[in-house]
């Protein structure tokens, strides 16, 4: 009888044990934000999220800077957040058919004095110097050593001179070449690339060799000229699933540092519906509103084979505006009326964070997709954009999805820091800039054509 129930209770635990490891310890959905999907009202007692990976353990807290931002939005990279920012995407270089990397703002990137630099008749300015915003934020490096700086290549408006390079050894050869001499001469850590969108899967498999290409064109430049440093790559990508379905993710992630999710945008003055342009959740109550989400995005990504921790989450500084409309998942014609005119707005549907909410416009967050819009009931005017509130949604949610940080678009929109600030709203709800990526930057660059760069501009 004791033998029979020795073998009875092993089998018993045997089973319970089965059992266990066969019920997922968290659902692919997050129950207490009411995704759909949810069979329980119990939620799981929440796992601790991985730690994140991005050189030093810390979060990355990345902003693109765009180039011309010094100009009527007068937007300098002094200007930037630098003690809330781990990396600065300087936006943007092009492509020439035959894959060449360049400059398009030579002026903005190289030539511009500040106070400090020389006049171009001036003793002083004899060699081949360089100016512009290229020293600045060689400066910026110098006085915050945790502070990378990468050229980002493409964005919306170049993403069409991808596809023939792209689709050519000799291509992508000259690419990765002169994409990363031009790092090289500008002294900055690493290159970003921003192809808005392979429209195939053969678009995808070629920025996939594209990618590694430029990565071994990095690794060559750093033997030969910076004592092995590990410089970076990164690459934005989409959050629609047309966008992302023709791209081997798992494969890139194994080519990039990081990946940069777009993730907004979700609606567009181009659509006939007012939405939610940068939501995390799908709204069970309306879903017209939120026509695609973030959740959706990252999880398909992660299921991919992505880590989580390579995951940056972008995050826009700027809102999209809708009129003629009742609010959220109601029908819209046109834009705002007022937008387009420099007060805020340098677009005809786009407003800066640091111009939100409008004079007359209610502000309405809705804490359970994520989102949060302004809505002028007099004008039937709508603007989504993200708030103070949505961003410390979006960083218990990084914090949640053990991903790597944040992107933001772009930095010019924000708030000063201390006036409300996006960006260091963020970071102090992701621990403070003590839990920020420290990694050190690089400053030694012998190989830089500019003379005054590689004597540091000491």
């Amino acid at each position: 009888m004791a033998r029979f129930l020795s073998i009875f209770l092993f089998l018993a635990c045997v089973w319970y044990r089965a059992m266990v490891v066969a019920i997922p310890v968290s659902a692919s959905f997050d129950l207490a934000l009411g995704v759909p999907g949810a069979t329980s009202t119990l939620a799981p007692a929440p796992a601790p999220a991985p730690e994140p990976k991005s050189g030093s353990g810390g979060y990355r807290s990345m902003a693109y800077f765009v180039n011309w931002g010094i100009f009527k939005r007068n937007y300098h990279a002094e200007s930037l957040p630098t003690e809330q920012l781990t990396h600065v995407l300087y936006a943007f270089a092009d492509i020439h058919p035959d894959g060449e990397v360049f400059l398009t703002d030579v002026y903005a990137d190289l030539e511009r004095r500040y106070p400090g630099d020389p006049t171009s008749g001036e003793v002083g300015n004899t060699g081949n110097n360089v100016y512009g915003s290229t020293k600045q934020l060689f400066l910026l490096k110098k006085r915050n050593r945790s502070l990378k700086v990468m050229l980002s290549i493409g964005g919306w408006d170049f993403s069409q001179h991808f596809a023939g390079p792209a689709g050519s050894g000799s291509g992508r050869k000259r690419f990765a070449e002169t994409a990363v001499k031009l790092m090289g001469d500008m002294g900055m850590d690493g290159l970003d690339v921003d192809w808005e969108y392979p429209s195939n899967e053969q678009e995808g498999e070629n920025m996939l060799q594209l990618l590694k290409a430029t990565r071994q064109e990095l690794d060559r430049y750093a033997q030969a000229n910076a004592k092995g440093e590990h410089f970076l790559l990164s690459v934005a990508t989409a959050a629609g699933p047309t966008r992302y379905k023709v791209l081997n993710l798992k494969a890139i992630s194994e080519v990039a540092n990081f990946i940069n999710l777009m993730a907004y945008d979700y609606a567009l003055k181009e659509d006939t519906t007012a939405a939610h342009t940068a939501n995390i959740n799908p709204s069970l109550a309306n879903p017209l509103s939120t026509p695609f989400n973030t959740e959706q995005a990252i999880s398909a990504y992660i299921d991919a084979g992505v880590p989580p921790s390579q995951i940056s989450l972008g995050i826009p500084l700027y809102g999209r505006s809708f009129a003629n409309t009742d609010g959220p998942g109601k029908p819209f014609s046109g834009v705002d009326d007022t937008s387009g005119r420099g007060d805020g707005s340098w677009d005809p549907d786009v407003w800066d964070v640091k111009a939100l909410p409008r004079p007359g416009a209610k502000v309405i967050t809705e804490q359970d997709i994520g989102a949060t819009h302004s809505y002028d009931a007099q004008r039937r005017v709508m603007i989504s954009y993200d708030t103070q509130d949505t961003v410390k949604e979006k960083a218990e949610y990084i914090k949640r999805k053990g991903l790597g940080g944040a992107m933001w678009w772009e930095a010019s929109g924000d708030r000063e820091v201390g006036k409300g600030s996006l960006i260091a709203t963020l970071v102090e709800s992701l621990g403070g800039t003590g839990g920020l990526d420290t990694k050190k930057n690089f400053i030694d660059y012998p190989a830089s054509r500019y003379e005054n760069l590689r004597k540091k501009f000491s």
